[in-house]
């Protein structure tokens, strides 16, 4: 077959760390090709690399066997590439229609012209049969309808191949089969893609090869039909794919909080979510279901104190704390691991020290007498999370962008454990990071539950909810409608209820 990209000989060194050291890869015209490996294995380099948002030191990229420069991301859209990122970059507020063309042609909203591209567009839809609706606006839409927008996006430009970063992230599994139905329906149209995921299942499923990288380097390609699950997460990692395992549920008589007929509405009143009530016990995980853009994000916020609520109350322990604002909410003991490391967590250009204190400049341990901050103390306590999560860095002076995602997510982690809370908010802990990170993740969720600690627990990753979680609610268009016993469902009926289609 022929070559739709040759990668050949690439190297790429930031100070201290050898991001891709002569990295080859070839991938086949009209086929699906994943790429795999831990967190800071080089995967993410070596694709801003082919999309031009990083400049190697040294190596050769060839496009449809011709060799090529890529300086910026419109060299990779002009030759043909384009890149469908994790984080959708689609504004809520425009229809699928603007979105597609915005930006076309230098396209502005003043000077777009709707009619002349609509059946353009129309024609493009029609050929990948990506069943999209070119009147609805973006915020109407469900995550994989977002998803396949962001394809169409880039089809329209006129991309031959596609590189896709951890596309099955946020769906749930019907939403997965219907993109994977989409990738293959884009395969056998000529399209080439590249697949980046930690999902192993999904990538011997769809992939025709598989390029696992590790420590910077391409360790090896194989077909997918010749390897297993258990032969590629050894290739990854050196060792077998870690599960949750099952346990008894141990749940505590401490009530650790009490959410009452809780209801917020957005500034144009609409709701977000409405009448919730729950109540969450000593030593106990509960899991919250839901697909993006349900209200599940907003309903955590309410209880640290970001979201506005119209009625209802918050109790933690014996105290209502309606009144207290975000920083008297975390003094009363709740911790909040964000879905966003990088935009929530943490100040990418701060050191791990400065990053230990964030939230937590009023805990006397980090205040000296002149209420100054005590350095030598978060120092300590930085050093003890990089020790008990084994985070990857040379020392606790690192600064925060200078680590992979997955020891970016490890840190924040256990920061967030590191003072004992009594409440856990962790929403989507373990999303983008490798398997031996998030086995670590599952290690210390499950021993500091067992300690007493209450736990709510938000996650994409079906799988995990049902693996660590004590009980799950589900929430739909801003309402509860199920409570369900994980070891009762699967991922699919987990995901029918998330997706309304059982009630």
């Amino acid at each position: 077959m022929n070559k739709a990209i040759t990668v050949s000989n690439i190297t790429k060194s930031y100070p201290g760390v050898l991001a891709n050291s002569n990295v080859s890869l070839e991938v086949s015209e009209g086929s699906i090709h994943a790429i795999v490996g831990e967190n800071g294995a080089g995967k993410s380099t070596l694709m801003k690399i082919l999309y031009g948002m990083v400049k190697p030191d040294d190596g050769s990229i060839s496009i449809f066997e011709k060799i090529t420069q890529l300086s910026s991301p419109k060299d990779a859209i002009d030759s043909g590439l384009g890149m469908v990122h994790q984080h959708f970059m689609l504004a809520d507020n425009l229809s699928v229609l603007e979105s597609v063309i915005l930006g076309i042609d230098n396209a502005t909203l003043k000077n777009i012209n709707l009619r002349r591209y609509k059946s353009e567009i129309m024609e493009v839809i029609n050929k990948y049969n990506l069943n999209i609706n070119l009147d609805k606006t973006i915020d109407e839409l469900g995550v994989g309808e977002k998803q396949r927008v962001e394809i169409l996006k880039v089809l329209f430009r006129g991309a031959k191949i596609l590189i896709l970063d951890e596309p099955t992230a946020v769906l749930v599994p019907q939403e997965v089969e219907e993109l994977f139905n989409n990738l293959r329906d884009l395969k056998d149209n000529g399209v080439t893609i590249i697949f980046i995921s930690h999902k192993l299942d999904e990538v011997l499923e769809i992939a025709d090869e598989i390029s696992v990288m590790r420590g910077g380097v391409m360790v090896n390609t194989v077909d997918s039909e010749n390897i297993s699950k258990k032969e590629l997460a050894e290739m990854m990692i050196g060792k077998s794919l870690p599960k949750p395992p099952e346990r008894q549920s141990s749940v505590g008589d401490l009530k650790i909080l009490s959410v009452e007929n809780l209801s917020a509405s957005n500034d144009d009143g609409k709701d977000i979510f409405n009448d919730i009530t729950f109540d969450l016990q000593s030593s106990e995980i509960l899991g919250i279901a839901g697909v993006e853009g349900n209200g599940q994000r907003e309903l955590v916020e309410a209880i640290i104190g970001i979201q506005e609520y119209n009625s209802g109350s918050i109790r933690l322990k014996d105290e209502i704390i309606d009144d207290l604002g975000i920083r008297e909410r975390l003094g009363l003991g709740i911790s909040f691991i964000p879905e966003d490391r990088q935009a929530q967590a943490l100040i990418m250009d701060m050191t791990l020290t400065n990053n230990i204190i964030l939230g937590r400049q009023s805990l006397k341990k980090y205040k000296t007498k002149l209420t100054t901050v005590n350095l030598s103390n978060a120092t300590t306590a930085s050093e003890s999370v990089i020790g008990n999560f084994d985070v990857k860095t040379p020392n606790a002076n690192t600064i925060a962008t200078a680590l992979s995602g997955g020891n970016q997510q490890k840190y924040v982690v256990g920061r967030e454990l590191e003072d004992n809370p009594t409440l856990l908010i962790a929403s989507q802990p373990t999303r983008g990071i490798d398997i031996g990170a998030q086995a670590l993740i599952w290690e210390k969720l499950r021993s500091t539950r067992d300690d007493g600690l209450g736990v709510i627990l938000i996650s994409a990753d079906l799988e995990e909810l049902i693996g660590l979680s004590d009980r799950i609610v589900v929430i739909y268009q801003g309402n509860f409608v199920a409570e369900l016993k994980p070891d009762e469902i699967t991922p699919e009926i987990l995901g029918s209820y998330m997706t309304g289609l059982r009630k």
